[in-house]
């Protein structure tokens, strides 16, 4: 990477009046604030439809895309959704932050009214050429969301009919006939979540803005790729995990974070060449311009829980599939770029999988000065092939981080980075990160907006109030742009 800044926003978080960001005009209007701000790269988080509490890294495809981030407008254009219909639904919705209960009850309505209308036509005949063009992924997802709709949303794990949840032949082509119209319906949506997204990817590309994604490391146990293929991972008999994935207890969490995601049989993947992983990179390939493999540590080894604990502590490292396994995706896939998430607990195995790969690792600014400070995240020490963040999505923003840090870790960067109230002690900050010889430097857009903890994305270990945060309409000023701007520039980035 060349020496360059970026800006961290979750789609989900762009300002829209339809209760969550979407691939619409907000979107648009980023990319054009990201030009004038002089950045390089929007990141994002994942972009596939989400389970159980809302979370990006709990995707139930790999390949597919959220139905959340669809814009209602553009359906409006091409005259599927009607104003009216859209300003009814709209106006419920919770303006200042997400509420997924919320969409979850209206949303669906919307887009299966936008599907009765499709009719016969070039429309129609568009959706066909998107399906066969996608058979090998959107058949499969289709008909699992269909099945789930059946079966009262319940995982496959725990569908009754022992038929489709074990995919025995025949029961297949009798839920296929039944559920039809359901799987046409779920195409659909993925027709119009990629052809809204194609064109987005494309304007940012124009606007030479790049675009990073997040690849979660797992899969939870409700998705499509762990009924369709169960030998690949660590289940039992009853399509339960043996154990599952998570972090021990850190500075996060002193339980640890027990993600409940099922471990993977690398044996089994090995054997076959890997091709589950070359086909989920081939699918990640194709919404970002750079991937970063979150938790890249758990392929040198991962953190083993038995199912059914309570919290993470009672677990083991294990080893995972190391070089093996990134070697192989590198010589698929000799021309993508990718960031290792080298965060967490390291060892000296991790960080020479980190160098082997060659891949540039992360720094995060708020870790540099806990423990009266820690080397490795101070900017002296970085190397230019790593991407330094003020803070990551599972991060406070830099506000927050000033507010809640002890005596000890201010004084350390007030002393460190000559903080001073006349600067702003966040853009002090901002320019340690800047001004590092990292090639790549990301902060998260609340920090740029200065806002301080309410507005984090996320906090490890918990649910139900995480995801939430959107970007007000009217924040990305032209003011804010040109400060943005002239820091970056200062930098030479």
């Amino acid at each position: 990477m060349k020496r360059s800044a970026g800006i961290l926003l979750p789609v989900s978080a762009l300002p829209s009046p339809h209760g969550v960001g979407t691939l619409g005009k907000a979107a648009y209007d980023f990319v054009d604030f990201l030009v004038k701000a002089g950045q390089s790269y929007w990141q994002m988080l994942p972009l596939g439809p989400t389970g159980f509490g809302d979370s990006p890294y709990q995707c139930v495809s790999s390949s597919a895309g959220n139905p959340y981030y669809i814009d209602l407008d553009l359906l409006v254009e091409q005259e599927l959704l009607t104003s009216a219909e859209v300003r009814a639904a709209s106006s419920v919705m919770d303006q200042k932050n997400v509420n997924y209960q919320m969409l979850y009850a209206k949303r669906e309505e919307l887009l299966r009214s936008a599907f009765l209308r499709v009719g016969s036509g070039s429309l129609e005949s568009d959706v066909a050429h998107f399906r066969q063009e996608n058979a090998d992924w959107v058949e499969e997802y289709a008909f699992y969301r269909a099945l789930k709709s059946h079966f009262g949303m319940k995982s496959w794990a725990e569908w009754e009919d022992e038929g489709i949840r074990r995919r025995i032949p025949g029961a297949k082509e009798h839920y296929w006939e039944l559920l039809r119209e359901d799987i046409s319906y779920h195409v659909f949506v993925q027709f119009e979540f990629f052809k809204q997204w194609d064109s987005l990817k494309s304007y940012a590309a124009k606007k030479k803005i790049r675009i990073i994604g997040d690849l979660p490391i797992y899969v939870p146990l409700d998705s499509v790729e762990t009924w369709l293929e169960p030998c690949l991972f660590q289940l039992d008999e009853k399509a339960l995990p043996i154990s599952v994935a998570g972090v021990p207890p850190d500075a996060f969490s002193k339980e640890g974070q027990l993600w409940g995601s099922p471990l993977y049989n690398w044996k089994a993947m090995k054997a076959d060449d890997y091709s589950w992983w070359l086909r989920r990179i081939a699918a990640t390939k194709r919404l970002f311009d750079v991937i970063r493999i979150d938790h890249f540590r758990g392929f040198e080894s991962y953190w083993e829980i038995p199912y059914g604990e309570k919290t993470a502590i009672n677990g083991k490292w294990t080893k995972g599939p190391g070089m093996d396994l990134i070697g192989r995706i590198k010589r698929q896939f000799p021309e993508l770029e990718f960031i290792a998430e080298d965060l967490g607990f390291l060892t000296k195995e991790v960080r020479q999988l980190v160098l082997d790969s060659g891949f540039p690792g992360m720094k995060v600014m708020q870790f540099a000065f806990e423990s009266g400070g820690n080397v490795e995240y101070l900017p002296h020490s970085y190397e230019r092939n790593c991407v330094v963040y003020t803070g990551t999505h599972d991060n406070t923003t830099l506000w927050g981080w000033l507010l809640e840090a002890g005596e000890e870790e201010l004084k350390l960067a007030k002393e460190y980075l000559s903080l001073s109230r006349k600067e702003g002690w966040d853009k002090g900050l901002l320019r340690g990160g800047l001004s590092s010889v990292a090639n790549l430097f990301i902060a998260q857009m609340q920090d740029y907006l200065g806002l301080s903890g309410w507005a984090r994305m996320n906090r490890p270990g918990t649910i139900g109030a995480n995801w939430r945060w959107r970007m007000e309409t009217g924040q990305m000023t032209e003011v804010l742009a040109e400060n943005i701007k002239k820091m970056t520039q200062r930098y030479g980035r």
